[in-house]
């Protein structure tokens, strides 16, 4: 299974009042693991950055001033995204911004969605936490995630040359227990167990 995580800056928080891409990026993942394939690319957006969004995101109008714009990357990066199942916190927010970006380029292009499938990990967090902060800082948090080495809000990535995590399979009697823990969650929750959700969007 090939996933692609997908993280985008902007100028500002609205496509529809002109603001744009200026940073993108995207790690690939096969059968959920870290290949060291990426894509990153800053983005001329031909356009001022908003202060606020400078103040999260720390990129400037003039670190911007050599880089490539979109049209001259999007043949790239939809070749790194296509088919692929592309995961992104928040994904709403994203995808309008890539098929804004899209719709403004010359030629006959599709919304990113006609390249590849798309995961929102937000609302998954919402459905397993519903009431509960799942902000990306919120989850590392929950989970135990150490992000403290992160530059401004961006997560650091794990170094794929790392040693491996030891694995340990379920056992049959394990396997059996977890099916029959699901069965009843499906039961006691009418139909509405989170994971057996979760588990078909595989």
């Amino acid at each position: 299974m090939r996933q692609v995580v997908l993280d985008t800056e902007t100028t500002g928080l609205e496509p529809s009042q002109g603001h744009r891409i200026i940073e993108i990026g995207c790690v690939e993942l096969i059968d959920r693991r870290l290949t060291g394939k990426h894509f990153h690319q800053y983005l001329q957006p031909d356009r001022d950055i908003d202060e606020g969004a400078i103040e999260v995101h720390g990129i400037t109008n003039e670190y911007l001033k050599d880089k490539p714009r979109f049209s001259d990357i999007v043949t790239d990066y939809l070749d790194f995204v296509r088919g692929a199942e592309l995961i992104i916190h928040n994904a709403p927010f994203d995808v309008g911004f890539i098929n804004t970006e899209l719709k403004l380029l010359d030629g006959d292009w599709n919304d990113l969605e006609h390249y590849c499938s798309i995961l929102d990990t937000l609302m998954l967090a919402r459905k397993l936490h519903p009431g509960q902060k799942n902000s990306l800082d919120a989850l590392c948090k929950r989970y135990s995630i150490d992000n403290s080495q992160r530059t401004l809000h961006k997560i650091r990535r794990i170094d794929p040359q790392r040693t491996p995590l030891r694995i340990i399979h379920a056992s049959v009697e394990d396997l059996e227990q977890h099916n029959n823990y699901l069965e009843m969650l499906q039961k006691e929750s009418d139909g509405k167990c989170v994971w057996n959700t979760i588990e078909s969007l595989d």
